[in-house]
């Protein structure tokens, strides 16, 4: 595993001598990693912006790893989740993957096994964090389209020429150009096709 020094590696575990072997255990391969003894303690701090994994525990006093995990998912907050215990069965794992759970791990395991499902689980982060911030700057550039050329955007990735566009919005061949261009200017496509992979990010229908 490469050291990553913008990585965040969240811990909840109440064994004091886990969570610490742990960080010991992180740290020798240059992630940072941070421990809580109860999930409340964690689920009070703010997270940050950089990639970031939680190794949780599923028997915890008070609130289950499994109870953290839809906890998150009610607030919204997309964090991979590995999980460890010393008492896994097949239908807690079962529910724990299906939730979205990164892998599953039980006690005791070995340092490589943990760091190589914490190497998937921050590889899933950076992945899932580069698509929304590309589908956030996509929606960006689709907001600064009037409502003009958001129709000759529906038009062009329905495969229509500027020709067919000009006739189907009753204007010269030259204004549905000059749409064209500015579409195409504005949402930084190179092409129709460009265009129609950006519609289908965008969620958007063609119009036929």
């Amino acid at each position: 595993m490469n050291p990553t020094d913008d990585a965040t590696v969240f811990v909840i575990d109440d064994d004091g001598g886990m969570r610490a072997a742990m960080q010991r255990l992180l740290k020798s391969v240059g992630l940072y990693a941070e421990a809580f003894a109860s999930p409340q303690e964690f689920l009070q701090r703010k997270l940050s912006d950089g990639p970031s994994c939680l190794v949780l525990d599923v028997r915890l006093p008070g609130m289950s790893g499994l109870d953290v995990q839809r906890r998150l998912i009610e607030v919204g907050v997309q964090i991979p989740i590995i999980f460890i215990t010393g008492h896994g069965d097949i239908p807690m794992t079962v529910k724990a993957m299906k939730s979205g759970a990164v892998d599953f791990l039980t006690k005791p395991f070995r340092d490589q096994d943990l760091l190589d499902a914490i190497q998937q689980a921050l590889q899933r982060e950076r992945k899932m964090k580069e698509q929304r911030r590309e589908a956030l700057e996509l929606h960006e550039r689709y907001q600064t389209l009037t409502v003009r050329e958001r129709e000759v955007m529906g038009l062009l990735i329905s495969g229509m020429l500027t020709k067919q566009i000009a006739a189907r919005l009753g204007t010269s061949e030259i204004t549905a150009q000059v749409h064209r261009g500015q579409v195409m200017h504005k949402m930084h496509a190179n092409s129709p096709v460009e265009l129609g992979r950006m519609a289908e990010k965008l969620k958007l229908s063609s119009t036929s």
